[in-house]
């Protein structure tokens, strides 16, 4: 497992992701961090272009699943109201949820992605188990200053991102 906290792939926002580019990958399982990457940590209730993208999904060959370090039992209420699957308390970027929603769906890593807002939890848990890393930008930006700090050093991280592109 590479240690590394450069993503795979950035987006802005996973509504831009599709069933073919993620195909064309060989991505075949989603997953999913919850707060300010599906929604604002402020509420459990999706933008209407987010609950059609998840719509669409659901539709398609692509897996997804939740995997969250909330405790918060929003997001077990919000998988319920979707139909999604979930794992929190996931620990990010350890391991204990990624090898978990992998073993569940019997996905290889490399046939996996690990979609968040964060570099420290989700890209680099999923560059440390071997999956596919996509990093997106936060739906809301952030007013504590711990948070604050963190974005400070992503965007050192991504400078140099930008520079191996």
């Amino acid at each position: 497992m590479a240690f590394s906290m450069l993503p795979s792939i950035i987006i802005d926002s996973i509504t831009d992701l599709t069933p073919d580019f993620l195909a064309e990958r060989g991505i075949e399982l989603l997953m999913l961090d919850f707060d300010n990457t599906i929604v604002p940590y402020t509420t459990d209730t999706p933008e209407p272009l987010m609950e059609q993208w998840l719509y669409d999904m659901k539709m398609s060959d692509i897996k997804i699943c939740i995997v969250s370090n909330s405790k918060n039992q929003r997001v077990r209420i919000f998988c319920k109201n979707y139909g999604l699957d979930c794992i929190t308390h996931a620990k990010k970027p350890f391991p204990k949820g990624i090898r978990e929603c992998l073993a569940k769906y019997d996905i290889s890593a490399e046939n996996a992605a690990l979609i968040g807002d964060q570099i420290f939890t989700d890209v680099l848990g999923g560059n440390l188990f071997g999956c596919h890393s996509i990093l997106v930008e936060p739906i809301q930006p952030e007013s504590t200053a711990f948070f604050k700090f963190k974005r400070f050093l992503e965007k050192i991280i991504l400078f140099f991102y930008r520079k191996r592109a």
